[in-house]
């Protein structure tokens, strides 16, 4: 039985090897898998037809004439068969081509002077800062034409799966605009306190008995600012106390300095930091935001990464099933082999600290859970894991439940960036993944010493209760989701890095 197990499991792996290697940029060699067509890096996205527009808040009237190669694309896309016609996302795909028209030509650089406001204006309006010219004069004449505000970006929220992701990829990979830049909300705010950080650290010393306060939040905006000028964000959400109380003032620095914004998320505006600690503090974010930023609800009810696709071969496995350890050694010998490199043990520098992984070769990690998710490592050390490899393997994933709360949070984390940068994975684990998450409902002993700690109860306590259980729930179903996208076939072929780029034990 053994035997046959284990044959069982090599040829599973012959097949998966040979769809994986015998292919040549996007051109699938193999007729009898997808017919030699080329797979588009949206064709994960199967979506089904849906009959009711997409809900949008002052959104402009579509133009098909505008952008139309763009359109034109994503209709080619769905005549091919790679996406399945759905008018919710044809009418998000409009609009955004009309931003892309615009930002062929912008820029922002009329706006980078600090807005000097008179005591009338209102803060939260798009107005524009006054140009170097203007400044001149005290009082400008009739002739001086007043700076156009800047375009308006997108939020498009939803539930899972809907597209809104692909149709922001689409978008921002047709932008000609070099001052773009498409990151993941969580990535993007890491780098912002490290900037913060590094301007307060290089702060001269300061006297002793003398008072001096420093805000660094508007100019690490102006940083960014003069970095570029349209921003991508990938699952904009707020879940943390210490992004959500300098949002405002971080977002209305890059409004008012003309960066346009288009983001995904799975929260209408309103519903962000829901329940949140000091959510009253954020709650003048959210009408920034909706200032600069059309609101599109995308969202037709159902997960389409769930829907049938073409399969990369088997990619998740359980603990007890014959044969399943040894088709991962097999796999992982097989990729090894093309590396190129030994394999062993990689250490990992990630701001000042050593990450070490056991068994690396190459772009190809052989992992535990325990190892990337039993240790305290946060979303920095996951961004520099998908950096390095675009093959993850990750054994013995347990059921994840409430004693397990801090390793579940972190998994969550590290699929959001593996997905985000297109890195493969193969899964051992203990139980089916629909069942691989059990929710907790904040009330574990954890939870209550934070509230605790925190000096809360009664209502409070409910609402941060309510909070956590909440983005949990959220966070949980979007693991899900991910991990079904990323085992078909054009996200394994598309994140295939080995055509593009040699990696190395050094």
């Amino acid at each position: 039985m053994a035997t046959c197990a284990v044959g069982a499991a090599v040829s599973a792996q012959y097949f998966l090897l040979k769809h994986t290697f015998m292919t040549s940029g996007k051109i699938c060699l193999l007729p009898g898998i997808c017919g030699g067509k080329v797979l588009s890096c949206y064709s994960s996205w199967r979506t089904c037809s849906s009959s009711a527009p997409s809900r949008s808040s002052e959104a402009p009237a579509a133009d098909v004439c505008v952008s139309s190669e763009t359109i034109q694309h994503f209709d080619g896309l769905v005549r091919g068969g790679h996406l399945r016609k759905d008018v919710q996302q044809r009418h998000v795909i409009q609009q955004l081509a009309q931003l892309q028209h615009t930002m062929k030509t912008y820029s922002n650089s009329i706006y980078l002077n600090p807005p000097r406001l008179s005591s009338q204006d209102d803060s939260s309006k798009p107005q524009t800062g006054i140009t170097s010219a203007e400044s001149k004069s005290a009082e400008p004449t009739e002739k001086e034409a007043p700076v156009q505000p800047p375009p308006k970006g997108f939020y498009i929220y939803g539930d899972v799966g809907t597209g809104k992701t692909m149709l922001m990829d689409l978008f921002y990979s047709r932008v000609e605009n070099s001052r773009k830049k498409r990151v993941h909300f969580n990535g993007f705010m890491l780098d912002i306190h490290k900037r913060i950080h590094r301007r307060k650290q290089s702060l001269p010393k300061r006297s002793l008995g003398k008072m001096f306060t420093y805000d660094p939040i508007s100019p690490v905006a102006m940083e960014i600012s003069n970095e570029t000028c349209l921003l991508c964000f990938d699952e904009f959400q707020v879940t943390d106390i210490a992004d959500a109380m300098i949002l405002k003032q971080l977002f209305e620095t890059l409004f008012k300095t003309g960066v346009v914004v288009v983001a995904t998320s799975n929260r209408p505006p309103d519903d962000l930091y829901k329940n949140g600690l000091q959510r009253d503090t954020f709650l003048p974010f959210i009408d920034v935001l909706k200032e600069y930023c059309h609101s599109i609800c995308l969202d037709a009810g159902i997960d389409y990464r769930r829907t049938d696709k073409a399969e990369a071969g088997k990619l998740y496995y359980l603990t007890g099933e014959p044969g399943a350890e040894a088709f991962l050694d097999a796999l992982f010998e097989e990729l090894a082999l093309r590396q190129r490199s030994v394999t062993g043990p990689r250490v990992l520098s990630v701001l000042g600290r050593d990450v070490t992984l056991a068994k690396t070769c190459g772009s190809v990690a052989d992992c535990t859970f325990e190892e990337l998710c039993g240790r305290a490592l946060g979303a920095s050390d996951y961004l520099e894991m998908a950096r390095l490899f675009d093959t993850v393997f990750i054994r013995h994933v347990p059921l994840l439940t409430l004693s397990l709360k801090d390793q579940a949070r972190r998994f969550t984390t590290l699929i959001d960036n593996f997905y985000d940068n297109k890195v493969r994975v193969v899964l051992l684990a203990a139980v089916p993944l629909e069942r691989l998450f059990i929710h907790s409902g904040g009330d574990d002993e954890r939870d209550r010493q934070l509230l605790d700690d925190l000096g809360l109860s009664g209502e409070a306590a409910e609402r941060l209760s309510l909070f956590t259980a909440e983005e949990e729930i959220f966070a949980f179903q979007r693991t899900v989701s991910r991990l079904m996208g990323m085992q078909t076939e054009s996200y394994w072929v598309e994140g295939d890095r080995s055509h593009s780029k040699k990696h190395s034990n050094t």
